[in-house]
């Protein structure tokens, strides 16, 4: 073997033990790990044997000497990683700096920023939400407009992630857009300052005098906190009490941090199983259970599910179903029924590892099956309907209201206010059929 080969073999190596060592950060679908029990265990792993090591290098070595294009090493020893953990299963990867940093941005509830939510437009990228008291709004922008330039360089509407990236950045920096405006000539000029911006995971309204709804988009960081203040705020919006019942919508959610799933299902029971899971270490094995106090008052639930409800999602919509605390209208769900852990590790870069398998309060696992709701809706289904975004509720103005707008919103307001035999039946999760239509992870 050549000099370099053997240094590219040493380099592999003390790549491995790096990963081997690396302590975890958080979970996702995810938990929190807490802080270290004890003294570092040590490795069970033994080492790597010589025979697959001088494979691996002279793979590289061959690639390196006859690929037909000239490729990096460093890129090579990424691709290889990349390739090792993802041939572990759907969930585990490994995540270059921005991916490491978008992943906690994505769970951490808040980013800095502008506040805007843009979609690809003509030349440029559109604005189709401003968030309320962002520093877009404060600027003067408006849903509609399309960014076409980003600190004098042209936006690429097919790179919309380059374009959000760049609007990006340190709290207290200033960005300069060049926005193309309906009925304006010309382009306007905006100077605006980042700032954390808070990413919301819950919209909530009132569907009748003594109905509530809550739609829960993701799993955050700050999720169980702003569901626990929509609550609160729709009891202040009710008819003189505090609601009869409440639908809670997590359809197309494709979960997040497990944490904040744990927090809400613990807000609406008094006491139970919450979830369990299964893994090699001690900090991939737990039980959780329910705490005393039901935020609701023991109001009825109802939860929408479908294809895309996954992870957290389907651990609140099990925890509250096998506790006998709220009916599932819907889709069988996506079945994602494993824990993954984010380890950082050098330079910047993450491994997201999958390291407990959970289970249901009744001991079921659902991974790669999903959760068959108690009324299965069939043939073609719409998206969610959209709500009203005013600070003002929606009931009493003479517009199409939610309830209007979305049949299966309407359906589980039918369970709570019409059929209230049917809600909590406390059927025990069983495995779906084994066919099992693709949804989103």
């Amino acid at each position: 073997m050549s000099i370099r080969a053997r240094l590219t073999f040493a380099l592999i190596l003390g790549l491995l033990l790096g990963l081997s060592l690396s302590a975890a950060d958080r979970v996702l679908a995810d938990r929190d790990p807490g802080p270290p029990s004890g003294a570092v265990r040590a490795s069970s792993s033994v080492a790597l044997p010589w025979s697959d090591a001088r494979l691996l290098a002279e793979v590289i070595q061959r690639v390196r000497d006859n690929y037909v294009d000239s490729v990096d090493d460093h890129r090579l020893l990424l691709s290889a990683i990349r390739g090792m953990v993802e041939s572990l299963d759907d969930h585990s990867t490994f995540l270059t700096p921005d991916e490491f940093q978008d992943m906690k941005v994505s769970t951490s509830g808040a980013y800095a920023g502008i506040g805007v939510e843009v979609a690809p437009g003509k030349n440029g990228v559109s604005i189709v939400r401003r968030m309320p008291d962002s520093p877009a709004e404060r600027a003067g922008i408006q849903t509609g407009d399309v960014i076409v330039r980003i600190d004098d360089i042209a936006v690429d509407p097919a790179d919309i992630d380059a374009a959000i990236s760049r609007m990006r950045g340190p709290e207290g920096s200033a960005i300069r857009l060049a926005v193309r405006r309906a009925g304006s000539d010309g382009l306007l000029e905006f100077n605006v300052q980042r700032e954390q911006v808070p990413l919301p995971s819950v919209m909530a309204e009132m569907l009748t005098p003594e109905y509530g709804y809550l739609r829960v988009t993701s799993f955050t960081d700050a999720t169980a906190q702003e569901l626990e203040r929509a609550v609160g705020k729709l009891e202040r919006n009710g008819a003189g009490a505090a609601p009869k019942g409440f639908v809670i919508d997590l359809r197309n959610n494709p979960g997040g941090v497990l944490d904040a799933a744990v927090q809400i299902a613990d807000d609406f029971l008094d006491h139970g199983t919450i979830v369990s899971a299964e893994g090699r270490t001690n900090e991939a094995r737990f039980r959780m259970e329910a705490k005393p106090g039901d935020i609701s008052k023991g109001a009825k639930l109802v939860l929408l599910v479908n294809g895309g409800s996954a992870s957290a999602s389907e651990i609140l919509a099990a925890a509250l179903h096998d506790n006998h605390r709220a009916t599932l209208i819907g889709r069988r769900t996506y079945g994602k029924g494993s824990v993954q852990t984010i380890m950082p590790l050098s330079d910047g870069q993450a491994l997201k590892l999958t390291t407990s398998r959970y289970f249901t309060p009744s001991g079921v696992s659902i991974n790669g099956i999903g959760i068959v709701p108690d009324t299965v809706l069939e043939g073609p289904e719409q998206p969610p309907g959209e709500m009203d975004t005013s600070e003002e509720t929606s009931l009493g103005s003479g517009e199409p209201t939610l309830v209007q707008r979305d049949a299966q919103v309407a359906l589980a307001l039918q369970a709570l206010s019409g059929h209230p035999g049917q809600i909590a039946t406390g059927r025990p999760l069983a495995p779906a059929p084994p066919a099992r239509p693709p949804a989103p992870q």
